[in-house]
């Protein structure tokens, strides 16, 4: 079923702005009210949001739109995205929703939905949603005493906190090691430091002070500069960055450098495939993880299953063929084991839990792979063109495969959340790498101010 209003990560959008406004949510609550109603039972929906200014808008207004269904609402108020998929399924509910834009800017927010599995909907479910959309709704509005209630979880924090703590192995300790995290003023900014202080470890904090406009503002998994020059100046061990929702998580070694996801994926499944924990016989990534990865993974054994982009298609993956380590480049990394969607925070504990029972410096831990030479540029279009259909830049895209042939890899792909196409190249021959993306980023460009041109 098609889909105009859902794109790769749920519904996104800026604030206040179309589908982004206080009616689509209400709107949005009651059609998905309507898709999961199942049964006589009270039906009950779990609802957190990140620090946006924003959220002050759309959470109530999604909570109107599910009361209105008879849906009793949990609110647990500024939480990461996994807690909200842990807490979807620890309290039995038939839905769960998280109100993020994730590592966009304040000005930016997103609805995410989470069946009563705690996974991310179907694309096939999120378009029944949508075409409930066309529906009049009111149908299925319920008599006065049989409208639902809105409550607020108190502990919903401290739950988590205790969830994501016992993930680390017992008997281990981060005793001893000094950590800087970087919570970007977004939703973990009170979860994440309290996890890693009571198992043990010398925390620094930065990007815990959200004021509701600064959230990803020049911090964060998007933008670790700050936390790599917080890591040295303290002579800390290693850097935690988190993203505004914290399903996201980039490390920084003690020399201040950083170390993606791809990198995690492979250590963590290197040190699960040598305690035996690993399912699968590999590692499922997206088509965006980097070459070295998928060398590294087949000298040990391993494999590498690509998969397109977007977490949740790496967890269907991982669903249906039984891998439990999972992730995107960006820093996305679910392990399967724990939870249903990526969490910065567990991955993280379980880069730490190689470290510290290994006895090296992070650096040494942490360099799975030497990464095959890539380059990732995003060309923003407006007007609603469509450069990708150009006949110049089809041309421009044929010609850069030609070059790469045998040597490396080239991915064009628009973003499903915003009017920006990425353009990736790697391989061996940096040089040639740099001018193929060159190249097509110049020839989209020039297209797209042709038929911004034409349309005017």
């Amino acid at each position: 079923m098609t889909r105009k209003l859902f794109g790769t990560d749920g519904i996104r959008g800026t604030a206040n702005i179309e589908p982004m406004t206080a009616e689509t949510a209400l709107r949005v609550a009651m059609a998905t009210a309507i898709q999961f109603h199942r049964g006589d039972h009270r039906h009950l929906a779990v609802i957190g949001k990140d620090t946006r200014l924003s959220g002050y808008m759309l959470e109530p207004a999604l909570t109107a739109g599910l009361i209105s269904m008879g849906m009793d609402v949990v609110l647990v108020g500024p939480m990461p995205t996994p807690a909200v998929a842990m807490l979807t399924r620890s309290l039995r509910a038939d839905l769960g929703i998280m109100i993020s834009a994730s590592h966009n800017p304040f000005q930016d927010n997103g609805i995410k939905l989470f069946g009563p599995d705690g996974y991310k909907l179907s694309d096939e479910v999120e378009g029944e949603i949508e075409a409930r959309l066309g529906d009049k709704l009111d149908t299925g509005l319920v008599k006065p005493a049989a409208l639902g209630r809105a409550s607020r979880l108190e502990d919903a924090s401290g739950r988590y906190i205790e969830f994501v703590k016992n993930t680390f192995p017992r008997g281990l300790r981060l005793d001893g090691l000094k950590i800087v995290v970087d919570c970007a003023h977004g939703a973990a900014y009170r979860v994440a430091p309290k996890v890693l202080y009571e198992l043990g470890a010398e925390v620094i904090s930065i990007g815990v002070k959200p004021d509701g406009i600064n959230i990803n503002r020049g911090c964060g998994a998007t933008a670790p500069q700050k936390l790599q020059s917080e890591v040295v100046a303290n002579g800390a061990d290693l850097g935690i960055a988190l993203d505004g929702d914290a399903d996201r998580l980039i490390l920084v070694d003690e020399k201040g450098r950083q170390v993606d996801g791809d990198q995690v994926m492979g250590l963590v499944g290197r040190s699960w495939c040598n305690s035996g924990k690993l399912k699968g016989n590999g590692v499922v990534a997206t088509v965006m993880s980097n070459l070295g990865l998928e060398r590294a993974l087949k000298g040990m054994g391993l494999d590498l299953v690509r998969t397109p982009v977007g977490d949740r298609y790496v967890v269907e993956h991982m669903r249906e063929h039984g891998f439990n380590v999972g992730g995107e480049q960006s820093g996305h990394i679910v392990l399967s084991d724990y939870g249903t969607t990526g969490d910065g925070l567990i991955a993280a504990l379980q880069v730490l839990a190689v470290i510290q029972g290994g006895g090296k410096r992070v650096s040494e831990v942490c360099r799975v792979f030497e990464p095959v030479p890539q380059l990732l540029k995003n060309v923003r279009f407006e007007g609603g063109g469509a450069p990708l259909e150009d006949r110049l830049v089809k041309e421009a895209i044929r010609d850069g495969e030609a070059r790469l042939s045998g040597g490396g890899r080239l991915l064009i792909r628009k973003s499903g959340t915003e009017p920006v196409i990425r353009v990736m190249a790697e391989g061996d021959d940096e040089s040639l790498v740099n001018a193929v993306v060159g190249d097509i980023v110049l020839s989209i460009q020039e297209a797209a101010i042709r038929q911004q041109e034409a349309a005017e």
